[in-house]
């Protein structure tokens, strides 16, 4: 019997010791994990403008022309597809402020154990792109770890399926709803309810943004350009990396937006600028950033 009472006395103290550490390092822990989600910034329910108009368009043509010293982007087309301005309504809902990031993506790569951004040589050669394959490198994983001193850049290398994975991991672990933007919602998060050209207002400002122009001709780490922010305090909107959006065009292809660190000009860089890319791409120009949307029957927008 005494025997007993003294097991169940040092089982007693071993408890409480437990709860004690429990208590102590538990709000730390939960800081930490809080720290490694993306910061979002809150786009109100409302219209917007939508779209470009002749002159926008022709504006986009002659930064282009400047910079390359060529008319391809007006020969091809580039901005004939976008649509005339119009209001366009959307409900409320929280974006990143940022593209998301190395160190935050590498969270999602440990837990889940999902394939880590890279891509070999004989996949890369089938996209036929300009850059060559010895461009990737720096960008790519090691391991499933990020490049050394690029954890905080923006996460490259990703496909629309890698982005919704990371998406759905943040759902199951935050029990809110995460999903790439739409297209308009990208857009009006990045140009606000005006209608400028790019997240600052209708001037091109090589100083305000990740371009070719003055930028690193690579990625940098995020929100390097506040002077660059939306109306809404969204970053990197322009330059930086092409974003993934949740908008289809066409079989298994998605529409991408923002412009990148290769970029100058930049009328791609505008916020109504748009083009396509297969899903299944991997780029080390095309990142993503994410929408949380509200939750149900909540009166009022948080986004913190």
């Amino acid at each position: 019997m005494v025997h007993t009472q003294a097991l169940m006395k040092v089982a007693l103290v071993a408890l409480n010791s437990f709860t004690f550490v429990f208590l102590i390092f538990w709000p730390q822990a939960q800081a930490a994990n809080q720290n490694e989600l993306p910061a979002l910034t809150e786009i109100p329910s409302g219209t917007f403008i939508s779209g470009s108009n002749a002159q926008e368009r022709e504006y986009a043509y002659r930064l282009d022309e400047a910079a390359y010293g060529s008319s391809v982007t007006r020969e091809q087309g580039w901005y004939d597809t976008e649509s005339a301005p119009k209001r366009t309504k959307t409900g409320a809902y929280c974006i990143t402020i940022t593209p998301v990031t190395n160190r935050q993506y590498a969270v999602f790569i440990n837990a889940t154990g999902w394939l880590a951004p890279d891509v070999d040589s004989a996949t890369w050669k089938t996209y036929g792109l300009i850059h060559p394959y010895e461009s990737t490198r720096r960008f790519a994983w090691i391991n499933g770890t990020p490049p050394a001193g690029r954890e905080a850049h923006p996460v490259v290398l990703v496909t629309v399926e890698d982005a919704k994975a990371y998406a759905n991991w943040l759902s199951h672990r935050t029990g809110a709803t995460w999903r790439l933007p739409t297209e308009l919602e990208w857009e009006k998060a990045v140009r606000g309810q005006d209608g400028s050209y790019f997240p600052w207002g209708n001037g091109f400002d090589p100083q305000k943004l990740n371009s070719a122009d003055k930028g690193l001709f690579d990625t940098a780490s995020v929100g390097q350009y506040p002077q660059g922010a939306s109306p809404f305090g969204l970053l990197d909107g322009a330059g930086q990396v092409y974003e993934w959006t949740a908008t289809p065009q066409g079989a298994d292809r998605s529409i991408v937006k923002g412009g990148s660190w290769d970029d100058k000009g930049c009328g791609v860089c505008r916020a109504a600028a748009r083009h396509s890319r297969p899903n299944s791409l991997k780029h080390i120009l095309i990142g993503f950033r994410l929408v949380r949307d509200v939750r149900q029957g909540k009166t009022q927008l948080h986004c913190q």
